[in-house]
């Protein structure tokens, strides 16, 4: 005979309902954690994009203010300015200007090879002793 339903736990009867709540919880806490996440990606591509933009705009200062100290590095505007500041300063006449001559690369290399090839030959030192 069957069982009255009064008589059934209440474990039996809640059982169902209480699976279903589970699964929409599941179910809704999964759709809101994936839109958080979108979310936060969708803010971090707008920092990443303010960042660039940032980053170009420092790169074309960076490239105005090298130009500026280029042209204010340059021997016509360092003369105006000296000019301008009164400081007396004038070319040097030709017969101030010392000329200093650089050797050769290979003279000086051929000069190194000669010095150790004689340091080889120099029998003027006594040999050194062993150590026992």
């Amino acid at each position: 005979m069957a069982k009255n339903r009064r008589h059934q736990s209440a474990a039996i009867r809640f059982g169902p309902a209480l699976k279903a709540l589970l699964l929409c919880a599941l179910l809704g806490g999964s759709g809101v954690g994936y839109v958080w996440q979108k979310g936060q990606i969708n803010e971090l591509g707008q920092q990443i994009l303010k960042r660039e933009r940032a980053l170009a705009q420092l790169q074309e200062q960076n490239k105005k203010l090298r130009d500026q100290l280029a042209l204010l590095r340059s021997p016509a505007m360092l003369e105006a300015r000296a000019r301008e500041l009164n400081l007396g300063l004038v070319a040097p006449r030709p017969q101030q200007i010392v000329t200093l001559l650089e050797p050769r690369p290979e003279a000086t290399a051929g000069a190194a090879v000669g010095m150790s090839a004689l340091a080889r030959n120099d029998v003027s030192e006594p040999p050194l002793r062993e150590m026992r």
